[in-house]
């Protein structure tokens, strides 16, 4: 049971998402019990691929109060750990068909690692927000229809 410290909510309404992995998250001093108290914001947050490392930008973790000194940048770039192969196939996609990466969620796995849940996304355009907008609304219309039709 994985449990989740923070969502990119602007994520899923700004891209489509194609595709979605799990990767570990280098941190250092007290960002862990900074996650650990949910301090982290992801909005405007982006991946990319760099030499054979993926690097997290833009996600905000607040300054753990106790750890004095040693806390870090809380917008400095971070590390995320992924395997080779899956470096390289993230290199392919993002080149050759011109897609994001970008960070869904943050959560602590059943083993308590950090994670972070990344997906290949595919930027979404105006016309394209106000089609999903369309599809929910006419799903909610045929649901309420139905449960109205259920109380008769």
């Amino acid at each position: 049971m994985s449990k989740t410290i923070a969502t990119n909510r602007k994520a899923r309404r700004d891209y489509e998402v194609l595709d979605s992995f799990e990767a570990g998250i280098e941190l250092k001093g007290g960002e862990v019990k900074s996650l650990r108290d949910g301090r982290i914001n992801l909005e405007d947050s982006f991946a990319r691929i760099e030499g054979n490392q993926a690097i997290l930008y833009n996600a905000h973790i607040s300054p753990y109060k106790e750890a004095s000194y040693l806390n870090v940048e809380p917008m400095r770039p971070r590390r995320l750990l992924l395997h080779k192969s899956q470096i390289r196939k993230l290199t392919i996609e993002l080149t050759q068909r011109g897609l994001t990466l970008v960070p869904l969620s943050a959560y602590f796995n059943d083993r308590g690692f950090a994670k972070i849940e990344l997906a290949l996304c595919k930027g979404k355009k105006l016309y394209d927000k106000r089609e999903d907008i369309k599809r929910r609304e006419a799903e909610l219309e045929v649901r309420r229809h139905l449960k109205a039709k259920r109380r008769k």
